[in-house]
């Protein structure tokens, strides 16, 4: 995986060592991108539900139950990840 500044240089290639003490931003939200899901409980207007965010937070998806919102990360070869 690379990372890419906002200018779309990369700066983090496989198998080297990320410092995390010298991570900008922009790569910290670049960070499992393509690899992590988020499931997060919220409340719609018809009830509880389980909302699906990409590793940046951007809204991907709602599910009924965490069952169904990990079944459609892990569908879409990604990681699931509960936030609480």
């Amino acid at each position: 995986m690379n990372i890419k500044d906002h200018d779309g240089t990369a700066n983090f290639n496989p198998g080297t060592m990320l410092d995390i003490h010298h991570i900008s931003p922009a790569q910290l939200a670049l960070l499992g991108l393509e690899e992590i899901a988020f499931v997060k409980p919220v409340m719609t207007e018809t009830g509880p539900a389980f909302s699906i965010h990409a590793a940046d937070g951007t809204p991907m998806a709602i599910a009924e139950n965490s069952q169904l919102a990990a079944a459609a990360i892990i569908q879409n070869d990604m990681t699931p990840t509960m936030v609480h």
